[in-house]
């Protein structure tokens, strides 16, 4: 039973990395971009709504409520003043330019709140620690309510994409960001929209980061790489794969850590190289095959 209510936990904990993973896989699926800032804009979401809670006693999620639509703001203000004109430069720039941005961030939420841990778990009460126990295991408030966002926020978005003429949009600049230009779509905006959509879902995955941990400023790295392996486990640009990576990353390192004190994040790592070699080995096999046919000269 102890083995069945850690792949439980592992489960539980895969909708955060879900939820977390949520807005790098739409930006990369409608845009082509990996956001290296990621991280540290989560945290920034985290910062912002702990800020509200600590000095107006604004519960957080009422804060969320104020951290969504701001952190939209700064996704549309972010294509339009980085995004928009780096990828006009070629797929590298769009990378560096997100690696200065997460840069920026981390330093500057250090001098701002230095070096101290925060977390709005003081300000939850009681659901930041209480569960139930269902036929020997336990399951967390908090973990209960963060794999059920994922699940609504993940399937939302995806009733958008195959329902609304936004989601229409997005769609077709996804696949030709030209042709949908000369039918009258304008792309630009387009991707600034999408942008706002991936950053509110940063703003989510930051709080909720923040009631089931402790963050400092230079929190943002970790959450990157988490995102990162959920995303290429499941899928780039996959949301129901990034559903299914993260519970399996989740599952991993909770494992990892029941055979061993260091396997955490390992087993994570691990299963994440596993799962992209064989995607490499699959996607070279047809070069390969095709080289085993060719005549010698």
């Amino acid at each position: 039973m102890s083995w069945v209510n850690q792949i439980l936990q592992g489960v539980l904990l895969g909708g955060y990395y879900a939820l977390l993973a949520c807005g790098l896989s739409f930006m990369f699926g409608v845009m082509r971009i990996i956001n290296l800032a990621h991280g540290s804009l989560a945290v920034v979401a985290a910062y912002g709504v702990f800020a509200l809670a600590d000095r107006f006693d604004l519960h957080p999620f009422l804060g969320l409520l104020v951290a969504v639509p701001v952190m939209g703001g700064v996704g549309w203000l972010l294509h339009r003043l980085m995004l928009e004109r780096s990828t006009r430069a070629g797929e590298l720039v769009p990378i560096l330019t997100t690696f200065g941005l997460a840069v920026v961030v981390d330093n500057t939420l250090f001098t701002a709140f230095g070096a101290d841990t925060r977390s709005l778990a003081p300000y939850i009460d009681t659901l930041a620690y209480d569960g139930i126990e269902v036929g020997g295991l336990t399951v967390g408030h908090l973990p209960l309510l963060t794999f059920i966002v994922a699940v609504l926020l993940l399937g939302g978005l995806h009733l958008m994409l195959g329902h609304s003429a936004l989601g229409r949009r997005i769609r077709a600049v996804a696949d030709d960001p030209a042709t949908a230009q000369l039918v009258g779509v304008n792309s630009a905006a387009v991707n600034a929209a999408a942008a706002a959509i991936a950053m509110a879902t940063v703003g989510i995955a930051g709080v909720f980061l923040a009631m089931r941990a402790t963050v400092d400023p230079y929190a943002g790295a970790p959450q990157l790489i988490f995102a990162f392996e959920a995303v290429m486990i499941g899928g780039a640009g996959s949301l129901w794969g990034t559903l299914a990576g993260g519970i399996a990353l989740g599952v991993a390192q909770s494992l990892g850590a029941r055979i061993h004190t260091q396997g955490f994040l390992i087993a994570g790592h691990v299963l994440f190289l596993v799962v992209l070699l064989v995607r490499l080995m699959l996607a070279g096999r047809p070069i390969l095959s095709f080289l085993n046919r060719a005549p010698a000269r």
